[in-house]
């Protein structure tokens, strides 16, 4: 793990609030947030305390109702969803609690989809999907479609895909939510080493206090304050 203390994600006062007919509902209240490259941390709460909603904040694909997240410093929510889109694409990753890989592409193709969208050639995509899905243990199943693989294969490839254009930070919801208690365990195994062999930090959201509590930091989001 890298020891400059440089924060790839760093999120001021964060709030976000719905209104529900007559009704204003406030999810978030002034979240303050940041992880350092290279950072493991986890973000626990009980099911509707917004961490998904936080997650999907930092990663820009839903606004604060006030606030500022800086991704690499950049002030992501101040730019157009074409910038912001750009953005997300060289510095972010992320992965779900479904892994969402294209069922009619390989392995190999899922994970170099991201490389191919941001500009590299073919060859280029490919060597570094290569590179990916032989970090996480899967080199003989690169040409292997998604029916053909377990859920913590799949899983695997999706990290995979989450690291395809060398992002600072992974944003994790759940990953391993969908998985038996053993495959989540081993899923977990190779997330840590990827967050060691390429530096990369990753923010993960989830209701696993035991896989919560083997990353660099803990945190609890309670009624919308993080702490």
């Amino acid at each position: 793990m890298s020891n400059q203390l440089f924060n790839v994600i760093e999120a001021s006062n964060i709030s976000k609030e719905f209104r529900d007919g007559k009704r204003i509902i406030k999810v978030l209240d002034g979240v303050d947030f940041s992880v350092q490259k290279g950072e493991m941390v986890s973000i626990v709460g009980s099911s509707g305390s917004g961490k998904s909603t936080l997650l999907h904040i930092l990663g820009a694909l839903d606004s604060p109702t006030q606030g500022t997240v800086l991704i690499n410093s950049q002030p992501i929510h101040q730019y157009n969803e074409k910038m912001q889109a750009k953005i997300r694409n060289k510095n972010l990753g992320f992965v779900y609690q479904f892994h969402h890989l294209l069922a009619e592409f390989s392995a190999l193709e899922n994970v170099a989809l991201p490389c191919l969208l941001a500009g590299y050639s073919i060859k280029n995509a490919q060597l570094r999907a290569t590179k990916l899905i032989e970090a996480v243990g899967l080199s003989d199943r690169s040409t292997h479609k998604p029916g053909e693989l377990s859920g913590g294969e799949k899983q695997r490839i999706a990290f995979a895909r989450a690291l395809a254009t060398q992002p600072g930070c992974v944003l994790a919801d759940e990953p391993t939510g969908n998985l038996d208690q053993e495959t989540a365990k081993d899923v977990f195994k190779w997330m840590c080493s990827l967050n060691e062999r390429f530096e990369t930090s990753f923010v993960m959201v989830t209701h696993d206090q035991q896989l919560a509590a083997k990353t660099d930091r803990v945190l609890t989001l309670t009624k919308g304050v993080l702490s």
